[in-house]
């Protein structure tokens, strides 16, 4: 078993049994025919993963790594908030009719801020600080803006960033880690998706700043499974488990704006069946 899975069915069964529901309160999701979508729910969920020693794809079920890596590129790269940028069509259902989120996600990452050392946007500056000054307790990102949340379609779940730079005795590389810090979490939908798609983060910001690769401490405000996923939550984590996959990062990539989807690979990726049609609340 692989230590997401044992993550995952953890935290599935830790919410299943010791959650608290919402049935019966004013929720603002809703399923596709209208109805509320209720959830069960933990407050203050933090997993911690060690990417040093894991990379934390689900073998429960396969998630599909390139196209987790293509909607972080759009919003840490791209600085994108046009879903025909994206190769997916996971933001379709906030986008407008020119395929706009709003002023969300990649908008706030592309917005430059004025620090001494001159003008740079969020990602710009934590590169700069992670080569620069890496030792600062100041290296973060928050796309959680409240004069723009009237301007955005969906207000942002993954919404902050921290990275603490360490180093271990006897190493000659400075290692990176974060906090993923989360606000609302669909656990069936997106947990292995956001785990996976910042763990690449940490490794490519590694990579291009010289570092080896630490944790990513994952915390999640509201950690919910719907009404409707339970029996699907309960036939996954009920499933055979494998062990971890070997994760490669292309080694030539230096240039963090250089990095694409196919420059992230894994081998021995061993999963069971996919779960197809999952219902999403809106």
């Amino acid at each position: 078993m692989s230590l997401a899975d044992k993550i995952f069915i953890d935290m599935c069964k830790d919410i299943l049994e010791n959650g608290t529901s919402t049935e019966g309160e004013k929720v603002r999701p809703k399923w596709p025919d209208g109805t509320p979508a209720y959830t069960i729910k933990k407050f203050g969920v933090v997993n911690r993963y060690d990417l040093s020693k894991e990379f934390p794809l689900l073998t429960l079920r396969r998630t599909a790594l390139k196209s987790a890596t293509d909607e972080m590129l759009w919003i840490w790269q791209q600085k994108s908030n046009n879903i025909n940028d994206l190769h997916s069509h996971i933001w379709d259902e906030w986008a407008d009719a020119d395929g706009s989120i709003g002023k969300a996600y990649g908008y706030q990452m592309s917005v430059k801020h004025q620090y001494k050392e001159g003008m740079m946007d969020q990602v710009d500056r934590v590169i700069y600080d992670l080569k620069n000054n890496p030792f600062s307790r100041r290296i973060m990102t928050n796309i959680y803006v409240h004069q723009d949340l009237h301007e955005m379609n969906l207000y942002p779940c993954a919404y902050s960033m921290t990275f603490n730079v360490t180093q271990k005795k006897g190493d000659d590389k400075l290692t990176l880690n974060a906090i993923l810090n989360q606000r609302s979490q669909d656990i069936l939908a997106a947990n292995n998706w956001n785990v996976v798609q910042y763990s690449v983060l940490v490794h490519m910001l590694a990579q291009v700043c010289d570092m080896k690769v630490g944790e990513l401490v994952h915390v999640i405000a509201d950690a919910h499974i719907y009404d409707r996923h339970i029996p699907i939550i309960e036939e996954l984590i009920s499933r055979p488990t494998y062990d971890a996959p070997k994760f490669t990062l292309n080694p030539e990539i230096k240039d963090f704006y250089q990095f694409t989807r196919h420059d992230v690979s894994v081998e021995n990726y061993i999963t069971g069946e996919q779960v197809k049609d999952i219902p999403i609340a809106i």
